[in-house]
């Protein structure tokens, strides 16, 4: 039987080996090694805050969840030892057990109970309910700003505006907006719509000055949403009698829908996160009512609102840290993560649709 593989051409393309080949697998590899530091290092901190972080919002016992720790509002932790054993209690059950025992001594003719090693530790019990109550808010209202100014931003930079010495100015203060550290934004905010406007530390103060944060982002990540669709679009609409606005909002905007929603992703990580900002225009540390308590419906929007970020920022530096403050700031930190990816899960998954819906 011949053996044809002795007469086949040699492949042009084969690797040779050599130095060449070396260096680019050393680069490659390279590559690869920092990309798995990055995941390990992302991970190491997620899992930590993950672990931690469930043992306050999960329990052994039905329904599984902490419920405790979503429906009530922050509370000063009681511990002290009476009877011969340790109790741990939030404010108010703290405030009734000590009622019930004085009024139980007076009535055995005893005195008044005292309690050994009595210590109290600010926000240590209670739930973070107000704060996940305002930090969606905060989320909401700031994204729905950015995203209405910076698609119209976008739309007149990439649609309207002729490209000249101005735009391209304009484009340049925008990206050097991205860079701004977001404490100035907050001063900014303090300076604009606490003072100057009357607003107060609100809701409204709070919303613009998240908004105006991202709108860099927003107003970045659309104008190059809004330039990658075909030209064909536009010709083929206007060459149909469509005016510039009809041609806009029927053959461009639906198709770029997809990479504002990618902006508005980003803008919600961002936004989500920051404490700076918020620190000088909306949180407080503690409010007792949640928004929508309010006498007059103009007052929800000019009242401020507590805010995760701020919270874990205040739990995690500004009171006297022990295993009971621990609890807190892991299950904050863990319920926080949770928030924040609920909703860009829920951007991505409609980016998806509309990606299906608009595809050219």
């Amino acid at each position: 039987m011949m053996d044809t593989t002795k007469n086949a051409p040699e492949n042009p393309f084969r690797s040779r080996g050599g130095a060449l080949v070396w260096r680019e697998r050393a680069i490659f590899s390279l590559f690869r090694a920092a990309t798995y530091c990055i995941l390990l290092c992302g991970a190491l901190v997620l899992g930590n805050i993950v672990f931690k972080g469930a043992g306050t919002v999960f329990s052994s016992r039905f329904p599984f969840v902490n419920t405790t720790f979503f429906t009530e509002a922050p509370e000063t932790l009681h511990v002290f030892e009476y009877e011969g054993a340790t109790h741990r209690l939030g404010d108010r059950d703290y405030r009734a057990f000590r009622a019930t025992e004085t009024a139980r001594a007076a009535a055995e003719g005893r005195p008044a109970p005292r309690f050994a090693n009595e210590q109290s530790i600010v926000y240590s019990a209670g739930g973070i309910l107000p704060c996940i109550v305002g930090t969606l808010l905060l989320v909401t209202g700031s994204m729905t700003i950015a995203l209405v100014l910076g698609v119209a931003s976008a739309v007149y930079l990439s649609e309207y505006a002729k490209s000249g010495p101005v735009v391209r100015i304009i484009r340049l203060a925008i990206l050097n907006l991205a860079g701004v550290p977001s404490i100035v934004f907050g001063l900014f905010g303090f300076g604009m719509f606490v003072i100057f406007f009357g607003w107060n530390v609100s809701l409204m103060a709070g919303w613009f000055t998240l908004a105006f944060m991202v709108l860099p982002v927003v107003i970045t990540a659309s104008e190059e949403s809004l330039k990658a669709v075909p030209r064909g679009f536009r010709e083929g609409s206007l060459a149909l009698g469509a005016t510039k606005w009809q041609t806009i909002r029927k053959s461009v905007l639906p198709y770029a829908l997809p990479g504002i929603l990618t902006s508005s992703i980003l803008g919600i990580a961002r936004v989500a996160g920051e404490t700076a900002p918020i620190m000088f225009t909306a949180a407080y540390v503690v409010r007792d009512k949640l928004p929508w308590q309010v006498s007059e419906i103009s007052d929800f929007f000019f009242q401020g609102v507590m805010a995760l970020p701020y919270h874990i920022y205040v739990v995690s530096s500004k009171i006297p840290q022990n295993e009971y403050t621990e609890r807190v700031q892991y299950g904050s930190a863990f319920v926080f993560l949770l928030l924040v990816a609920l909703i860009a899960t829920a951007s991505i998954i409609l980016r998806a649709r509309l990606r299906r819906a608009y595809k050219w």
